[in-house]
C-alpha cells in the first residue's frame, strides 16, 4: 500500500497518568479517560470501552441529522442509546436504540435503520479492524 492509497481519519495522543488515568489529546481537544474506582481507578473520565460507545453513538446521530437535514426531516429529539456486551462465546454486540421525534414515519424510521447500519464508524467497527502496534524510537 502507497501513502496516496490512505487517508488519515484520525489521529490522538495518550499520556499515561497516575493509576489509570489518560490524558487524551485530539487535534485542539483534550479530554481524560479511566477505569471506575471499582477496577482500580479513579474515575476520572470515561472507560475505554464507554468512550467507543460515545463515538459509534456520536457517528450514528450526526450521520442520521445529516442525512435527515437533506431530506427535510425534523428527527428532534434524537437519541442513541448503546450497550456493549460480552458473550459466554466470548463474542462481543452492540445493541443500539435510536428514538427521534414523532413526525417521523414508519417508512422513515425503516430508512434511518438503513443509514444507521452504513455510518463511518459502524462500518469500521464491523469489519475486522486491523491494529498495527509498535514501539517509537528510543529517545535521545
Amino acid at each position: 500500500m502507497t501513502p496516496q492509497d490512505t487517508t488519515l481519519l484520525a489521529a490522538a495522543v495518550v499520556e499515561s497518568q497516575d493509576g489509570y488515568a489518560q490524558a487524551i489529546r485530539t487535534g485542539k481537544h483534550h479530554f481524560h479517560s479511566d477505569e471506575p474506582a471499582a477496577l482500580g481507578g479513579t474515575d476520572q473520565g470515561p472507560a475505554p470501552y464507554q468512550l467507543l460507545m460515545g463515538s459509534l453513538g456520536a457517528c450514528t446521530a450526526i450521520t442520521l441529522k445529516m442525512y435527515a437535514a437533506r431530506k427535510g426531516w425534523d428527527l428532534s429529539p434524537l437519541t442513541v442509546k448503546l450497550k456493549l456486551f460480552r458473550e459466554k462465546d466470548l463474542t462481543e454486540r452492540v445493541e443500539r436504540v435510536l428514538s427521534c421525534g414523532p413526525s417521523i414515519t414508519e417508512e422513515q424510521r425503516a430508512r434511518l435503520l438503513d443509514i444507521a447500519s452504513k455510518t463511518p464508524v459502524t462500518l469500521t467497527l464491523s469489519r475486522a479492524l486491523r491494529i498495527e502496534t509498535t514501539f517509537a524510537p528510543p529517545s535521545p
